[in-house]
């Protein structure tokens, strides 16, 4: 009888199909994850770059119209990121190049500014900046980046069960330079020494 038990194979598929299956599913829902986030970048990429390109024509720089661009991004996101939250920013530079801590006279040699070194002030606030871009969208001829960020709930509740928190963060920036559509007036910029 019990060399018969032993030898009965009968129903050890369904066993071991129950020990592999949460295993199994767990894998899936973060391979869906992973692809549903992929998607979702996508989607708010060509999102930014789209508004990014509206922003950079004349007339485009008022508050309200820069408003109405965050808001068309957002209104691209929602049907696939539903419940997400958004922050937006825009920084205008003088070119691409001023993309840029700015410069300075490393008298030290230790590689990083210290108090009292000469500096090019770009932007012109008579102090030495990690980013000398200005808030807003510009003038003719600047360089923008323009940066949404969005937090949606993750597809699955399960994935506190994996160590992931329960919402993503998403970012896109682009960086395009606005049409010249007036003059813009380039001064050097001035060289300060503390």
């Amino acid at each position: 009888m019990i060399r018969r038990v032993l030898g009965d194979r009968r129903g050890a598929t369904l066993v071991e199909f129950a020990l592999i299956a949460p295993v199994l599913l767990l894998l899936m829902m973060g391979l869906f994850d992973l692809c549903y986030r992929s998607y979702v970048q996508a989607i708010l990429t060509g999102a930014v770059q789209q508004a990014a390109r509206r922003g950079t024509l004349e007339g485009n720089s008022k508050a309200d119209t820069l408003a109405k661009m965050d808001a068309a991004v957002v209104a691209q996101m929602r049907p696939v990121a539903n419940n997400l939250t958004w922050e937006s920013s825009r920084k205008f530079y003088r070119g691409f190049a001023s993309i840029a801590p700015e410069t300075f006279d490393d008298a030290n040699h230790n590689n990083r500014y210290d108090p009292g070194e000469c500096f090019s002030d770009i932007n012109g606030n008579k102090r030495w900046d990690t980013d000398p871009g200005n808030d807003g969208q510009g003038g003719a001829n600047d360089v923008t980046v323009y940066t949404m960020r969005v937090t949606y709930p993750r597809l699955f509740p399960l994935s506190g069960l994996m160590g992931l928190p329960p919402t993503q963060e998403l970012s896109s920036s682009t960086a395009l330079k606005n049409q010249p559509y007036g003059s813009q007036g380039v001064d050097a910029p001035e060289t300060i020494c503390d």
